[in-house]
């Protein structure tokens, strides 16, 4: 999948920026405590080129709640979500979350002290956008978080890398393997897909 192909960098921003609720009326304040919380899982590790299912119990913890699954996985549907019984949405919300958690936690393990500035929230109502600048070396990657007020809080629900939506990505590779088999056909990509990352983390 296509936005499975950004940098190190990205990937490193879309799980580092969604959790420990320093100041839930402010947005900034909910991405940027969260990279410190990440950062410290990463850099106590004991084996900097991997994650052992510790650290993956510790990074799910921390960004618990902070991520609107169930908003990014029906924006990355689209249409087909509205035909979806309730335990299917639910299912398939967990399905995309583990897509998301086993492909980009996997990338996580090539962290080697990139760092990422915020700039202040810019907040419409219940929606507000936070844009930062994940600098690597002498690159650097522009990251806008997509955020809306919910009764626990403030949860991402897009991230744009460089301009492009990631749930707008999602929802264009999603479509085409709908349409070549059905919701059916898709689901089962995606649970494949998942299988065969966990298969890989045993390995």
């Amino acid at each position: 999948m296509r936005f499975m192909k950004h940098g190190i960098a990205a990937l490193i921003t879309l799980l580092l920026s969604t959790s420990a609720w320093a100041n839930e009326s402010d947005p900034k304040a909910v991405i940027e405590s969260t990279v410190n919380q990440i950062i410290h899982v990463l850099d106590s590790r004991a084996d900097k080129t991997r994650l052992t299912s510790t650290d993956r119990v510790a990074i799910r913890k921390t960004v618990e709640g902070k991520f609107d699954y169930m908003a990014m996985a029906k924006r990355s549907l689209g249409k087909p979500w509205n035909n979806l019984k309730a335990d299917e949405s639910v299912h398939f919300t967990e399905v995309f979350r583990e897509l998301l958690e086993r492909s980009y936690g996997n990338r996580l393990s090539e962290y080697n002290g990139q760092s990422v500035v915020f700039a202040d929230a810019e907040m419409k109502g219940k929606k507000a956008r936070v844009e930062s600048t994940v600098i690597d070396g002498t690159r650097e990657t522009p990251v806008e978080y997509r955020l809306h007020q919910t009764d626990t809080g403030w949860q991402v629900y897009d991230i744009r890398i460089e301009g492009t939506s990631m749930v707008r990505t999602f929802n264009q590779d999603f479509k085409s393997t709908f349409d070549d088999g059905g919701y059916g056909h898709l689901l089962k990509t995606l649970e494949d897909k998942v299988a065969s990352l966990k298969e890989k983390d045993q390995g």
